[in-house]
């Protein structure tokens, strides 16, 4: 009997898909495992945040860059209208015209210029003379339009200060103790003009007795003696900075050949009458008599100029060129009640000064020009090493008298006004408005 085997069907394993099975794990792992696909992912997913973002940051600094171009036209606008209020002139219009000229004409474009005198905010509020310019615009919204729909509206806002006006009398000493001096019963009249002492002493300016300044502004580097005697309508300024020399620069031309001989006029019931050139003899004009200087420039080398109570000497486009060496140096002295009528040339080297002092004389050369009303000056008395006393001018509306001497003292009454603008004179302090905000 024939054994037979068992009966079993043929099996095979199923090592193939076992295989596919452990490779499909094996990618899945890896799948999961592997993170340089999601540096793709996360960028696509964040690439609207990202643009959105710069899109955003753009804005902003383009609105920080509006900003920045209209406070430059707000700061433009409120120096440039306080200097026009300064000259008596449309502060408005000034401001609009210079605003205009940064893209941000008043009106245009949903632009506002707004001036304000005094300013409506900040420090200077009761400060009458404090001018404000406030420039603003709307702008329109982009990406920021996601977090709201009203225009962003751009404003600057500066505040400027109009200059103090212009010097007419600046004693140039650094230390004398008082560089300028009013006592007794004697009165200084400053019409809309300023008085300055470069002194740092205590006191730089005296003003002493039942003696008065009256000015626009009073200003010194040192401190003041008799404030309450002093009238200013922008105020009495003490600790100031220097005030620059304004004929620090300038020279007249090299001296002619000098006349040695000495000149005495005296009354004889006609005018005399002098040329331009060196004279190193003294000349004298007594009382009664009058002399005239042709227009030119007359220096006196160590020759003085004397005028007598109740002489007269004038002349127009004349300067006086005061000189010398060693211990000779040409000085003036005027009396009282003696008429003087002098104006300094309008052209060339010594244009707008009248009397000029050598800067190589000694510090503290007498001058004495006590003249009184009857005793004017057309022009800039620039005489910077001498000790100065003064008493003159009437402060007429037409008048110019500038005085800038080493040291000052004013005796009797002096009317000083500064309408100086057909001489030519230079400017004592600045004439630059002051941004203040």
């Amino acid at each position: 009997m024939e054994r037979r085997r068992p009966c079993s069907r043929s099996f095979k394993a199923p090592w193939g898909n076992a295989r596919l099975y452990e490779q499909s794990a094996s990618l899945f792992q890896q799948f999961v495992r592997d993170q340089s696909g999601s540096y793709v992912i996360i960028s696509a997913l964040l690439m609207p945040v990202l643009v959105g973002t710069a899109g955003l940051g753009t804005e902003v600094g383009w609105w920080y860059y509006k900003h920045k171009n209209m406070q430059s036209a707000a700061d433009s606008g409120a120096v440039s209208a306080a200097t026009a209020a300064s000259a008596g002139t449309d502060l408005l219009s000034e401001a609009n015209a210079v605003t205009a000229n940064y893209g941000y004409a008043n009106a245009a474009n949903n632009v506002t210029v707004t001036v304000n005198q005094p300013p409506k905010t900040g420090n200077y509020t009761s400060n009458p003379q404090a001018i404000e310019v406030i420039v603003s615009q709307p702008q329109q919204r982009l990406l920021s339009g996601l977090f709201g729909s009203d225009p962003v509206l751009i404003t600057a806002r500066a505040v400027a200060l109009p200059n103090s006006g212009t010097g007419c009398v600046l004693a140039l000493n650094a230390s004398a103790s008082p560089a300028v001096n009013v006592s007794g019963s004697n009165q200084l009249n400053l019409i809309k003009c300023n008085l300055y002492s470069n002194s740092s002493a205590s006191p730089s300016l005296n003003v002493a007795g039942s003696a008065s300044v009256s000015a626009n502004q009073v200003g010194v580097v040192g401190d003041v003696s008799g404030a309450s005697s002093i009238t200013a309508t922008n105020g009495v300024k003490t600790h100031i900075q220097p005030v620059a020399d304004p004929y620090a620069n300038v020279s007249p031309p090299s001296e002619p050949s000098c006349d040695s001989k000495k000149y005495t006029i005296n009354a004889n019931g006609k005018t005399n009458s002098l040329s331009p050139g060196c004279y190193a003899g003294s000349v004298t004009v007594n009382a009664g008599a009058t002399l005239n200087l042709d227009p030119g420039i007359y220096y006196l080398d160590g020759a003085n100029l004397s005028v007598a109570g109740n002489a007269t000497i004038t002349g127009n486009g004349v300067t006086l060129v005061f000189t010398g060496s060693g211990s000779n140096w040409g000085t003036a002295s005027i009396g009282s009640n003696a008429t003087i009528n002098l104006t300094a040339p309008t052209t060339g080297s010594t244009k707008g000064i009248v009397m000029y002092g050598d800067r190589n004389m000694p510090a503290g050369t007498a001058f004495n020009l006590t003249g009184g009303s009857t005793q004017n000056f057309g022009g800039a008395i620039y005489l910077p090493k001498a000790n100065l006393s003064f008493s003159g001018g009437n402060g007429t509306s037409t008048s110019c008298t500038k005085i800038i001497a080493d040291t000052l003292t004013f005796t009797g009454t002096s009317n000083l006004q500064v309408n100086c603008s057909a001489l030519g004179t230079a400017t004592i302090g600045s004439q630059t408005a002051q941004l203040i905000e």
